[in-house]
């Protein structure tokens, strides 16, 4: 397992999050030494998804509108379909993935979570997955989007679904440990 002690980790959700996709990554990391932060728009627990239906609630650690990239070393963004397609429409949700990007930071997004990278333009030329009814969304931002389990290039990891929740969150740990990604264009 990997050593994440003393780094520090951003969750960006606000409700409707896919459950798992929120609660196994904050979980995970957490137990490899990571400090892992749920950040939102929304003050107070954001309401979780689970199946076809409300699921459990996660605790808000920090608001986004009190929190800059500078203090995190990556940045998460679980799916689900309400959570990324609310988040996208928050220009200040879009900026902090883009501040992420820009600072050469490692982001991770799963399942409808890569609408926020298609939000924030910066999926164009790089190989990604998502869940399979947003590949069009990805192929027509510009992404090279393939049926993959885990994908990261040059620092953004993109996943499919739940079921790729091991490789996605070992992905996560290993970007991470490696740092900013100097060779990513701006």
């Amino acid at each position: 397992m990997a050593d994440l002690t003393g780094k520090r980790i951003a969750i960006l959700a606000t409700h409707g999050f896919e459950q798992s996709e929120l609660l196994v990554p904050r979980d995970r990391l957490r137990e490899m030494g990571a400090e892992v932060h749920v950040v939102s728009p929304d003050a107070g627990p954001i309401r979780g998804w689970k199946g076809a239906d409300w699921g459990e609630s996660a605790e808000v650690d920090r608001r986004l509108e009190d929190v800059n990239h500078d203090a995190f070393h990556a940045l998460v963004l679980p799916g689900g379909q309400i959570n990324p397609d609310l988040l996208r429409a928050n220009r200040g949700a879009v900026d902090f993935v883009k501040a992420f990007h820009d600072a050469k930071k490692p982001i991770a997004a799963i399942c409808h979570g890569p609408w926020l990278l298609i939000e924030a333009g910066i999926v164009r030329g790089r190989r990604a997955t998502s869940f399979g009814s947003i590949r069009t969304d990805m192929i027509n931002a510009g992404a090279r989007w393939e049926d993959e389990a885990v994908i990261c290039d040059e620092g953004i990891v993109t996943s499919r679904k739940p079921e790729d929740l091991d490789a996605f969150v070992n992905k996560i740990a290993e970007e991470v440990l490696e740092g900013k990604h100097h060779a990513r264009a701006a």
